[in-house]
């Protein structure tokens, strides 16, 4: 659903993590037993990576275990759910990706209500995307791109790791955006799609960025923007889609916490504070932005207006474009 960590790398991540000089403990921490975090997918995504370097440095000041749990299926419903029930004192937490808020509209029947059943705790860190073209497409540059696909409507192929994942979604609203049709072809998972499209099977693909600079650098594909709001630190001179002429469209992979809905303001209040300060440590940072993310963070009801807000926005964009579960 979101991007992925080799097995090697998840690996690596945390027990770096574990190297880290630990930050220090609240002076009054309100966490007085131990804390599960549930992950909704398996593990090697961003969320189970950034869940378990929070654990560890959470574990750390608050002198109380911290563990995460990885309930997989259902596209994240199964574990979303386990939360949504789950006692609100706020030592039941999730760490998710927006799929959060595509999955509701994708699917109608899902079992809680994503504004009303969960507490925001706050963000946590962002993955921007970049949409890229094989080189066979006949296409310089975005402007031509999207002239090439107006001329041949239908005809292009782009890939995705699956239907309703954020890439596929972002390409959704893409498409809307600049007034093109472009034929969606949906894989089980990034390895796929990426492999076909650096074969020429696909001409396009929006995917992370950190997995396509070293494709750029071997000239195997062709980047055409970023699709977030602002350029990528890890690529300054890549411009983004809006900065070409596609406005209304920005779209990045994003990160955070929940906790169950009436969870006590003065936990949840706390629980912020003590994963931005977490967050805040350079060598925190570092380690997360070698998974291909930077840290976002903010006040809960920074987390709840997204949540709500793209929430809104994906269901229009699903409905606009017809999008139906596999």
């Amino acid at each position: 659903m979101t991007f992925t960590l080799s097995r090697r790398n998840l690996i690596a991540a945390t027990a770096a993590s574990f190297t880290l000089s630990s930050l220090p403990a609240s002076a009054q921490s309100l966490i007085q037993r131990p804390v599960k975090i549930v992950v909704p997918f398996s593990p090697g995504t961003g969320m189970d990576s950034l869940a378990r370097i929070v654990s560890q440095q959470l574990q750390q000041r608050s002198g109380q275990p911290v563990v995460v749990e990885n309930r997989v299926g259902a596209s994240g419903n199964i574990g979303s759910q386990v939360v949504a029930t789950s006692a609100p004192d706020g030592y039941t937490l999730m760490v998710t990706a927006n799929t959060f808020v595509m999955t509701p509209p994708l699917y109608k029947n899902v079992p809680y209500d994503v504004v009303k059943d969960f507490a925001p705790v706050g963000m946590m860190a962002l993955g921007q995307l970049v949409l890229v073209t094989h080189p066979s497409v006949k296409a310089a540059n975005l402007k031509e791109f999207i002239a090439l696909a107006k001329t041949q409507p239908g005809k292009i192929d782009y890939a995705s790791p699956g239907n309703g994942t954020p890439q596929h979604l972002a390409m959704e609203s893409f498409k809307l955006a600049a007034g093109i049709n472009i034929n969606h072809i949906p894989y089980k998972g990034s390895g796929g799609a990426v492999q076909d499209l650096l074969g020429g099977t696909v001409g396009a693909m929006i995917m992370p960025v950190h997995t396509a600079l070293p494709f750029l650098a071997d000239n195997r594909i062709r980047v055409l923007g970023l699709t977030g709001a602002e350029r990528s630190a890890m690529a300054p001179q890549i411009p983004t889609l809006a900065e070409q002429g596609v406005s209304g469209f920005e779209v990045d992979l994003w990160y955070g916490m929940y906790a169950p809905a009436k969870t006590p303001p003065d936990m949840v209040k706390h629980l912020n504070a003590e994963v931005n300060q977490i967050l805040a440590d350079p060598g925190v940072r570092e380690l997360i932005q070698k998974q291909g993310m930077v840290v976002k963070t903010g006040a809960p009801d920074v987390l709840a207006q997204l949540t709500a807000k793209d929430l809104a926005r994906w269901t229009k964009v699903i409905d606009e474009a017809k999008i139906q579960p596999e």
